[in-house]
């Protein structure tokens, strides 16, 4: 397939209806791109979705500008700044990679994909991005969004995910040395605004009289999706102490495993950190809450009571607004 006129399509729609977002230069601006903000937006974006993450994204390069201001940041701080972001293992692979930038590096990040790669907790999809869109590198920029673009405009039956080296590499026969940071942007675009995945809207689309996935008059289809199996169901229990003053008892979590390094309700019977009971009650059932994580489903059953021996006493309000949300569900189902 000559990539001429689909390169040419997609980029000409990207010069007129690219999104605006707190960490792009303009196509065509020539704007040179930070790689700090390209690389912290995309750590953001691995689990969620430019509106949520924008706010976070301005919140953090107004409080570390700076790949080195973030290197320099207390592990705390940053824990807490990301609280909404999703798992934070990121998080703590953020200040890794960013302590090495700043040690290893001198604050500049490497240029290259290989040299991105040999940075910590940053994947080659990141590697791929930052390379692309702030080195201008002809890298492969292959995440779910131009996974699917490329299940549709190749019509792609094998299902994912054994499709995706397929996908990698029809996408890579796409990329070209020219505007590789515009290409991989526009492609991200296309699928997160038209090639939508329920509802693709392919009146708009630019490249639909190139599609296979649309001339078999069932572009939603694609890309094909292996049967789910269902998320194991784990369960078991949270205990909110309250102190006099209605302070809310924490504990710190160990560094590795899940929610690892975080502060957290102590908790028993998951297989994610246990804690013995905070002090011999009495405790008051509160009733349950569930949440959903990557992996399986959680039901905790939460217990109200006067807690005491060593644990992180913190004001209610500052407790909701640090702790991961399966923890503030339990607090505020605790507490009202």
């Amino acid at each position: 397939m000559d990539p001429t006129p689909l390169r040419r399509a997609l980029l000409d729609w990207y010069d007129a209806h690219a999104r605006a977002l707190p960490w792009r230069a303009p196509p065509g601006s020539g704007s040179v791109v930070d790689p700090y903000r390209v690389w912290l937006s995309e750590v953001m974006l691995q689990q969620t979705t430019t509106v949520h993450a924008a706010p976070y994204f301005e919140a953090f390069t107004r409080r570390w500008p700076t790949v080195s201001d973030l290197a320099a940041a207390e592990d705390a701080d940053v824990m807490s700044a990301w609280a909404g972001l999703g798992y934070y293992a990121r998080a703590r692979n953020l200040l890794a990679c960013a302590r090495a930038v700043a040690a290893d590096h001198g604050g500049v990040f490497p240029d290259t994909e290989d040299g991105l790669r040999a940075l910590p907790g940053l994947g080659p999809y990141t590697a791929a991005a930052v390379a692309a869109i702030a080195f201008g590198r002809a890298a492969n920029v292959v995440d779910g969004n131009v996974e699917r673009v490329m299940a549709r405009l190749f019509a792609v039956e094998t299902p994912l995910p054994a499709a995706r080296p397929e996908l990698r590499r029809l996408a890579a026969g796409l990329v070209t040395g020219d505007r590789p940071g515009d290409w991989a942007q526009a492609l991200m675009d296309l699928g997160s605004t038209v090639c939508r995945p329920r509802t693709p809207e392919c009146g708009r689309c630019p490249v639909s009289g190139g599609c296979a996935g649309l001339a078999s008059g069932a572009p939603e289809r694609f890309p094909v999706k292996a049967a789910k199996a269902a998320k194991p169901a784990r369960t078991g229990m949270a205990w909110v102490a309250l102190d006099a003053a209605g302070c809310v008892g924490l504990v710190q979590r160990p560094d590795r495993g899940l929610l690892g390094g975080m502060l957290g309700l102590p908790t028993a019977g998951w297989g994610a950190g246990e804690d013995a009971p905070p002090g011999p009650g009495p405790w008051r059932e509160a009733g349950t809450v569930t949440h959903v994580f990557t992996h399986f489903s959680l039901t905790l059953d939460v217990r109200v009571g006067p807690g005491e021996g060593d644990l992180v006493w913190t004001e209610s309000e500052a407790a909701r607004a640090a702790l991961p949300t399966v923890f503030r569900k339990a607090l505020e189902r605790g507490v009202g």
